[in-house]
């Protein structure tokens, strides 16, 4: 699920931020790390329910993050007071789409009929990228899996959807021959 405009929102400043120092693993470290913490039902109850105390947020932020540079602490207790912090991942996912773009890395999610296994997903990434005319490290793999495709793979990239699959071909053949039927 693609993140809401808010998160590419406080991604974007985060990202903005970031690039003044160049330290965008930093920022991308402690986004995931808090990510993290947010899957926990007890830190959920801290950092979003409404029954703790903007203070006590505040704290255990700091308390969570001891090593993350001020600027970077800031920025989450920003996100406390917006009562913002359930987006850190979504923001993380946005922040992590604006480095990629500044490494001139592509995100293909790849959609197959059974699992990926290294080697095929190896295989999968340099044909894209030649397809791309990009370098074969230059673009990034997220998996799925849908038997509904029959086999093949259906890859997007952006906008751009390449339909490999035995049932995109099959639809295509559907549609040629109804419309060479009238």
């Amino acid at each position: 699920m693609p993140a809401s405009a808010s998160a590419k929102r406080y991604a974007s400043a985060a990202f903005n931020v970031a690039s003044q120092s160049g330290d965008y693993d930093t920022w991308l470290t402690n986004l995931n790390a808090f990510g993290r913490i947010l899957q926990m039902p007890s830190a959920r109850a801290i950092f979003i329910g409404p029954s703790v105390p903007m203070a006590q947020k505040l704290s255990a932020l700091d308390r969570l993050l001891p090593t993350a540079p001020p600027m970077v602490r800031n920025y989450f207790h920003i996100l406390a007071e917006r009562a913002r912090l359930d987006e850190v991942p979504d923001i993380a996912e946005a922040f992590l789409a604006l480095n990629n773009q500044r490494q001139g890395i592509v995100t293909a999610e790849v959609t197959t009929a059974i699992p990926l296994d290294a080697e095929l997903e190896r295989l999968i990434a340099q044909r894209l990228a030649t397809l791309l005319n990009r370098d074969p490290r230059q673009v990034t793999i997220i998996s799925r899996v849908d038997p509904a495709i029959i086999g093949g793979v259906v890859a997007q990239v952006g906008d751009r959807v390449i339909d490999d699959s035995v049932r995109g071909r099959l639809d295509r053949l559907r549609r040629t021959l109804s419309s060479s039927a009238r």
